[in-house]
């Protein structure tokens, strides 16, 4: 995988983050912690996990892993996931500008909370963060209408489609 395509990955990410935080601010404060019974619980708790695992896969690529990732009780508004969502960002994008195609290759060893040791491609990475996201964005989407909300568009035929008319 080139850099240019890492990079054209990560601005679908964001680009796609960007349509649910919009979406969820149409949900109510209620709607948004109610407890769905879901893998994370809540809108925000999934949410949340989606935006602290991003974090937490930067870290352990640029070499210096956080400990835990970040919950949803340290995060505890919309507003509050969103700035960590944009730290986290500004963060991807920092070390993208320090990337070529030929560290993408190089690789980062990670353990795990249960121990086990894992070494991957830093492109790996990237790749999993964007494949987590997405997955996530579509938990997001189903709990959305489950609530009466309509979510956002966010396909990756989407996001070519209008950032074509950008060019």
């Amino acid at each position: 995988m080139t850099l240019q395509e890492v990079k054209l990955l990560l601005a679908y990410n964001a680009w796609a983050n960007n349509r649910v935080f919009d979406a969820v601010e149409t949900i109510s404060p209620e709607d948004l912690l109610r407890n769905l019974k879901t893998g994370h619980g809540s809108v925000h708790g999934t949410l949340t996990h989606m935006v602290a695992a991003e974090k937490l896969w930067l870290s352990r690529m640029a070499g210096s892993p956080d400990k835990a990732m970040v919950a949803p009780a340290e995060v505890p508004a919309l507003a509050d996931v969103k700035m960590l969502w944009e730290t986290t960002g500004y963060a991807m994008a920092k070390f993208l500008g320090g990337l070529s195609d030929r560290k993408l290759q190089e690789t980062f060893t990670m353990t795990l909370a249960s121990g086990r040791t894992y070494t991957h491609q830093i492109w790996h990475g990237f790749q999993h963060v964007v494949d987590h996201s997405s997955y996530h964005r579509g938990q997001i989407a189903v709990l959305m209408r489950q609530l009466g909300y309509t979510p956002a568009v966010m396909g990756m035929m989407a996001f070519h489609r209008e950032t074509a008319k950008l060019t």
